[in-house]
């Protein structure tokens, strides 16, 4: 089943006085591109949620955010009463220079960066253990809005697959015009050249029928429908994003060789609508997990 790329989750939870948030965003890449942004005193462990997140993940531009929050209960957060004070006389002396007469500034300290920090106290294995859990969940909650948008991938490329495949099968009914057309058209071609004064009949049909098969489309029409369905079948394998790209480059290439052997207009205008809808895959698929 299909996966896409792009996704959201978030985890949150209470542990000893302190709201704990996990955040994960995910876009399309063509690798594991992983940012983390830790809270301080989980960072010794980031190898291990980063270790974590790749198996959960696979692939994509993933941006992790994992923040604390004091509720009140825990002194987990202390005010920097050293940046405070610094904070305080240049919020004084910029008060007084511009002659201003505010004297709250308290509640302008407390919103300037890096005021709070983390007390001293060690982290417990309890609550890195928590901490996991959370992540689990953030993971576990993207890859469900990425299977989501899959559902939607499915749709998207069963309905332009099911096209190309509908002008497949027109294209039999312009094969004997497309053929009678080839041979009128060489045959006139000789009849008016002036240097030639008749031509052997025999030969020319001899001519004719290995030119004809130089330009014979059968084998581009089976393999573009083995390609289709070989598509349809990887749909349904895990992390198939990968293999539909090289999917899509064969279908192209059956496309492009039947718009080159054609010599016929509805043909060449139904070999442009499969080009349509061929791009319109293509660009799910860079999307596609």
């Amino acid at each position: 089943m299909l996966h896409s790329m792009t996704g959201y989750g978030k985890a949150t939870g209470s542990f000893e006085g302190k709201k704990i948030s996990v955040e994960i965003k995910a876009l399309n890449s063509k690798s594991l591109d992983l940012y983390t942004r830790i809270a301080g005193p989980y960072r010794e462990k980031e190898l291990e949620i980063r270790q974590y997140i790749t198996n959960a993940l696979d692939r994509g531009k993933v941006e992790v955010n994992i923040n604390i929050e004091s509720t009140g209960s825990s002194k987990s957060l202390e005010i920097n009463k050293d940046l405070a004070l610094a904070y305080y006389k240049d919020l004084l002396e910029t008060n007084i220079l511009l002659g201003e007469t505010t004297s709250d500034y308290l509640s302008l300290i407390v919103k300037m960066p890096e005021i709070f920090t983390q007390s001293k106290e060690s982290t417990s294995e309890e609550e890195f253990t928590f901490l996991h859990e959370l992540v689990a969940e953030a993971c576990m909650n993207l890859n469900t809005f990425r299977r989501q948008e899959g559902v939607a991938l499915e749709k998207e490329f069963n309905d332009r697959i099911e096209e190309i495949r509908s002008l497949l099968n027109q294209v039999e009914k312009y094969e004997t015009t497309r053929i009678e057309t080839i041979k009128e058209r060489i045959r006139k071609g000789l009849e008016e050249a002036g240097s030639v004064v008749g031509f052997d009949e025999n030969r020319f049909q001899q001519e004719l029928i290995f030119y004809i098969e130089k330009l014979d489309i059968s084998e581009e029409k089976m393999r573009l429908a083995n390609h289709l369905d070989y598509f349809l079948e990887t749909m349904i394998l895990p992390s198939a994003g990968k293999k539909l790209g090289f999917i899509t480059q064969e279908i192209g290439r059956e496309i492009n060789t039947l718009g080159s052997k054609s010599y016929h207009v509805e043909l060449q205008k139904m070999v442009v609508d499969m080009k349509d809808s061929l791009e319109k895959i293509k660009e799910q698929v860079l999307n596609t997990l």
